[in-house]
């Protein structure tokens, strides 16, 4: 299997694998425009133009839209990140121009009807209600504005209730015009695919469009701060919360082999001490997740009100520990974990999709499978212990709690018992 790549003379880039044996593709745009492109008054718009696009185009209504990929059998989403916005379809060999045409038609010729607008504005109203209802959800945004706050980046992807009551057609096709160039689209495509086919209907379809020129969002500052909630919940929602690297950063794989070995899986140190050992909740673990200037690496559990003291206090002492006597073994058990994690995976072609588009836009190529799993390889264990003991002796981290709250440590006796 082999990457294949063409870039428009405007910019556009078109990106492929063949997966010999599979008789379906996946294919999508993958837009560099997300919650953290947004102005503070927009907040929300990105996500809501992601609604808006299944709604309705010159060619099609909402129904032929949906109707023209069901009726070949096939499957089209979409979602919206805080660095990017994708819209996808996977369907059978012989359907890749249909869905491309699908898929180009939603993107480029939207008509946001008012009507729908309304609609749509009702739906993601619910969405963000939900949202609310779902601690385990919510609490990830309220940690993010706790790390970030103040910052498009810290911002809510949905965006508040009243933003969203109050866009209008104007405010979607001003970010469409702002972001939505050919030179900020990655068409990704993996499976059943001929690179060639697909590259001469691009050149059609997006050949002629004007780039829009790049836009460089507002640099992230970590800060770090505590948000807590009250609320009449059967368990304290707990989610802390370090700077952690940016895709680009040396420490990008030491970062995920640490909190692999952390919290991320049923032999982790965390859960085996706090869930196993303890029996404090049902489910703990740890993550790191990264941007294009910085990342973050999230600790979640939840447990009652009356042993949140205890789980936060043993949280960050195996923490502590980690960064200090983790073994050989962990670390080899991470880095295979997150090899495995990679390689199964990418048996999907939709996952091989977004991946060639993620590391287009982060990179400007695609780094080889090989490549990628060499650099897991290449972590050693003081690379990840001394990672560990960096993060836990950075300043700022950041909690987030939602629920029973009134016995959880504070932000700073948490810190100080980090710093002890």
């Amino acid at each position: 299997m082999t990457v294949r790549l063409t870039t428009l003379p405007n910019g556009f880039r078109i990106a492929t694998e063949a997966m010999p044996g599979l008789g379906s593709a996946t294919l999508g745009l993958w837009i560099n425009a997300g919650g953290r492109h947004e102005r503070f008054e927009q907040n929300g718009i990105a996500h809501f133009l992601e609604h808006m696009a299944f709604k309705g185009t010159k060619r099609r209504s909402a129904l032929q839209i949906a109707e023209a990929i069901e009726d070949v059998g096939g499957y089209i989403n979409a979602y919206t990140s805080r660095e990017a916005t994708a819209y996808y379809a996977r369907v059978l060999a012989a359907d890749v121009p249909l869905a491309l045409d699908v898929i180009s038609d939603i993107v480029l010729n939207p008509v946001f009807d008012p009507k729908e607008i309304e609609v749509e504005r009702h739906v993601i109203l619910q969405e963000i209600g939900q949202a609310l209802d779902t601690p385990d959800d919510i609490i990830f945004d309220w940690l993010q504005e706790a790390a970030y706050p103040d910052q498009p980046i810290g911002r809510t992807i949905l965006g508040p209730a009243e933003r969203v009551s109050a866009f209008g057609r104007g405010d979607l096709q001003g970010f469409v015009r702002e972001h939505y160039g050919p030179d900020q689209m990655i068409l990704s495509a993996a499976g059943a695919v001929d690179h060639d086919a697909l590259v001469h209907l691009a050149e059609e379809i997006f050949g002629a469009l004007k780039p829009s020129g790049a836009f460089t969002p507002e640099r992230a500052r970590w800060q770090g701060a505590e948000r807590r909630e009250v609320k009449d919940l059967e368990q304290v929602h707990f989610a802390l919360a370090f700077e952690g690297p940016a895709y680009r950063d040396p420490e990008f794989h030491a970062a995920q082999v640490f909190t692999t070995a952390l919290g991320g899986g049923m032999s982790s140190r965390l859960f085996q001490k706090i869930r196993e050992e303890r029996g404090l909740c049902y489910s703990i673990y740890a993550q790191a997740g990264s941007y294009d200037d910085t990342g973050m690496v999230t600790i979640y559990a939840g447990t009652s009100a009356e042993e949140i003291g205890d789980l936060c206090g043993l949280t960050v002492d195996e923490l502590k520990r980690a960064a200090g006597d983790m073994s050989e073994a962990e670390v080899a058990r991470a880095r295979a974990q997150l090899k495995a994690g990679l390689l199964m995976g990418l048996e999907s072609p939709s996952a091989r999709a977004e991946r060639m588009a993620r590391m287009l836009a982060i990179w400007g190529r695609v780094p080889t499978i090989e490549e990628t799993t060499a650099k897991y390889e290449a972590v050693t264990l003081a690379d990840a212990r001394a990672f560990g003991e960096r993060m836990a002796d950075r300043a700022g981290a950041a909690l987030a709690l939602y629920g029973p709250v009134s016995a959880a440590p504070t932000l700073e006796e948490l810190r100080e018992r980090l710093a002890a």
